[in-house]
């Protein structure tokens, strides 16, 4: 059971941190498909830096070059869904599809040139960073305490507050609601879409290198986040665009998807004998099941996923 705990909070921390990002962005009015592709950015940058930072330096300094690493890294790749969706007015989806296929594909030519140059025979897409994780983990009796599980509740918390209570949150909200009313009391919706979608690069970078460190010791990039960007939407709607509602639907999904890593230790679960992709599955059937029945009542921002035309009123 402690373990069920431990898998449930530490999937919920990735999924919340994601969500989160996804809500700043469509806040703003740009629909972030391309979370899985800033995730798979983002666990890079963490895993190299896990890498390349030498062992000895303090495990604090460590904790923050890893954790700036990744949010460097997510904010740099989302850039270019905000060149393309808010410069260019390119489809949102699209880009967010193609941010998708670019940054698995990106972060396995990397690595595998990263592993040849200091290994010629080494042509794997992994990355090895079992002591450096130790910096994020506290054991707490049989329990391994991660300081993101602690970090996601503070974030939640200041997203809440920012979104509703103060000038930059409801500006943010004003150019997802209505851009053209914002803009006609002097906010830039432009320069506020940008804010949306660089803070949603940083959280899902930063949930993509929490992703990578929850309970293993090297990630293989091949396996990109493992929908993980995808299912972190279905949070994000199921949440309504709110962080508290997201924190709390992060819990369910987490708790699904823990049980594919533990159902081993239940008796009940073993003695139905089923199979273990079923469990892989479960948090994906659980999202089309809740999202079948939500949907409809759901209330996205009213402009999001459309171009800011500053001639348009």
């Amino acid at each position: 059971m402690l373990l069920l705990i431990q898998y449930t909070l530490i999937f919920a921390s990735v999924l919340a941190l994601v969500a989160l990002g996804g809500c700043f962005s469509e806040h703003s009015g740009v629909i972030n498909i391309g979370l899985e592709g800033i995730m798979v950015m983002g666990a890079l940058g963490g895993a190299l830096a896990m890498k390349f930072v030498p062992a000895g330096v303090p495990a604090i300094v460590m904790f923050l070059l890893v954790v700036l690493a990744s949010l460097l890294m997510g904010v740099l790749f989302s850039l270019l869904l905000g060149v393309a969706a808010i410069n260019f007015n390119a489809d949102q989806t699209l880009v967010g599809t193609a941010l998708n296929l670019m940054g698995t594909a990106a972060a396995v030519v990397i690595v595998r040139a990263i592993n040849v140059a200091e290994n010629p025979d080494n042509v794997s897409s992994t990355i090895v960073y079992r002591k450096a994780k130790q910096v994020f983990l506290v054991n707490i009796g049989d329990f391994e305490f991660n300081w993101f599980m602690l970090i996601v509740v503070l974030v939640l918390i200041a997203a809440h507050i920012v979104l509703y209570k103060t000038r930059f949150g409801l500006r943010l909200c004003a150019c997802g609601e209505h851009p053209q009313a914002a803009d006609s009391v002097g906010i830039s919706v432009y320069k506020m879409r940008y804010a949306g979608v660089l803070i949603s690069g940083a959280l899902g970078g930063l949930g993509g290198l929490v992703y990578i460190t929850a309970g293993v010791s090297e990630w293989k990039f091949e396996n990109g986040v493992a929908g993980f960007g995808f299912l972190a939407l279905a949070v994000m709607i199921f949440g309504q665009w709110k962080p508290v509602n997201i924190g709390l639907a992060a819990l369910l999904f987490g708790f699904f998807r823990a049980l594919s890593n533990v159902y081993t230790g239940f008796a009940p679960l073993v003695a139905l004998k089923l199979p273990s992709s079923l469990y892989n599955m479960l948090p994906y059937i659980i999202s089309l099941v809740v999202l079948a029945f939500i949907s409809r009542k759901s209330r996205a921002p009213k402009a999001e996923g459309i171009p800011y035309d500053k001639g348009q009123r």
